[in-house]
């Protein structure tokens, strides 16, 4: 390259503010991000950013912010197929009545390959880019996410009884052995523990799981502490609360990802942020089912690495991170009875960086800085339900919403343009949902 000439790049973003996340809470007004191949190369003013590259591609939005791609730290996508099944039921009828008795009918590869391309489709089109996701059929889900070029972490599932994935404890370890082998070097793809709650797994399969998690350097992903009645449970068949058998069985270290975590008492956001545990904080879910509330301000003020995530759409019954940050910042306001709790850049983090780090992602994305992935998204703040402007993250969190995204890369490749999905057939996709919802209509419950 001469001196002095300008440096190529694939895509240059120029963006009315510029949100990186890290630092925190700062905003970059009129500043340009440039993307080389998959990486963000420079985040530097517009005018500097013109001079100083040479770009394949300009995207100029005076109006608009360019955020880090939202994080969805809890998700079960194929479940997006049951949206608005079963609704106002309590979690043990709601699960154990209606949700596995349906599942049982149609789990299978493809309710699974059709679930997550249809959830991909909902979370693009919602500005997140990266998902951890928590099934069965793994190896199906990780397919769909890398034909789709979209980042995730898949759960390989450990359940104390038989499912259509696998019919024994052994089953169960093997085929995860599997998966993980299989994507364990995949870009986008990377695989985690998932066993389902501790009212469904024993001391045993724990332990091997904190035992090959520890082999092969992968998080365990698990909801805890989400109902009351769980933790009733778990004192009188093991003696103690579920944290603390997890703490017993070596769980509770940085590579645990704890969902829900809805019943916590000081001593026990005190172990977690010792330990270096994530806690994903699914406000929605934990509201619709009534299971309790999570003490996010009192975990993030600990130093607890917090996360946000939806859940799935069959109980919450979206995959909308807008909203999602958005509840989990009032709910935490009225839950601490102080109204600064969990101020709008410390929930934007939660939504983006805290999600990467629980999973284990926040060394490739989750802010905006050079030499990280460009996992981006544009979202548009000129419309009248967003004016006037006096404060970026404050409109962010508490005026947005997701159809104002209106561009997404994952990686440097284009996903959404213009509010278009990028090869995906939206038609297709809500055909196809509609002859999930008749074949699942046919589906008559025991009872």
């Amino acid at each position: 390259m001469t001196p002095g000439a300008p440096e190529p790049c694939d895509l240059l973003i120029e963006a009315g503010w510029v949100v990186p996340v890290e630092p925190h809470g700062v905003v970059l007004e009129g500043h340009a991000v440039a993307v080389r191949g998959a990486h963000i190369v420079a985040v530097l003013p517009a005018a500097e950013a013109r001079a100083r590259f040479e770009a394949a591609e300009i995207v100029s939005r005076p109006d608009s912010v360019l955020l880090p791609g939202l994080v969805n730290a809890h998700v079960h996508n194929p479940m997006t197929l049951l949206r608005g099944v079963a609704d106002d039921l309590p979690l043990k009828v709601w699960l154990q009545q209606h949700i596995w008795p349906i599942e049982a009918e149609v789990i299978g590869p493809g309710f699974v390959a059709d679930g997550v391309a249809l959830a991909i489709a909902e979370m693009l089109r919602g500005g997140t880019t990266s998902c951890n996701e928590n099934y069965f059929f793994p190896d199906v889900q990780a397919a769909t996410y890398q034909r789709h070029g979209f980042r995730a972490r898949v759960g390989l599932p450990v359940i104390d009884f038989p499912t259509a994935w696998a019919r024994s404890d052994d089953e169960y370890f093997d085929r995860a052995g599997e998966v993980h082998d299989q994507w364990r070097d995949d870009p986008l793809v990377a695989t985690a523990f998932a066993p389902h709650a501790p009212y469904t797994v024993s001391d045993a399969n724990f332990e091997r799981i904190r035992m090959l998690a520890d082999q092969l350097d992968v998080p365990v992903h698990l909801h805890l502490h989400e109902t009351a009645q769980e933790i009733g449970q778990s004192q009188e068949k093991h003696g103690q609360r579920p944290l603390a058998r997890m703490d017993r069985l070596g769980l509770v270290n940085d590579r645990l990802v704890a969902v829900h975590m809805a019943h916590l008492t000081d001593a026990e956001i005190a172990l977690c942020a010792q330990r270096g545990a994530s806690v994903v904080h699914c406000p929605e879910s934990n509201l619709k089912l009534a299971s309790g509330f999570c003490r996010a301000a009192d975990l993030a003020a600990a130093g607890v690495n917090l996360a946000l995530g939806t859940d799935g759409c069959a109980s919450n019954n979206d995959l909308d991170m807008f909203g999602e940050t958005r509840t989990a910042a009032l709910l935490a306001k009225a839950v601490a009875q102080d109204a600064a709790a969990l101020d709008a850049a410390t929930a934007l983090r939660a939504a983006t960086l805290g999600g990467a780090k629980a999973l284990g992602f926040d060394h490739l994305v989750g802010s905006i800085e050079p030499g990280k992935q460009a996992d981006l998204a544009l979202v548009d703040l000129s419309p009248l339900e967003t004016q006037p402007l006096h404060h970026v993250l404050s409109q962010l969190v508490y005026a947005t919403g997701r159809q104002q995204v209106t561009d997404v890369w994952i990686a440097g490749r284009a996903r959404l343009r213009e509010r278009r999905l990028q090869d995906m057939d939206e038609a297709a996709l809500v055909a196809n949902a509609r002859q999930w919802r008749e074949r699942i209509a046919a589906i008559r419950i025991p009872g």
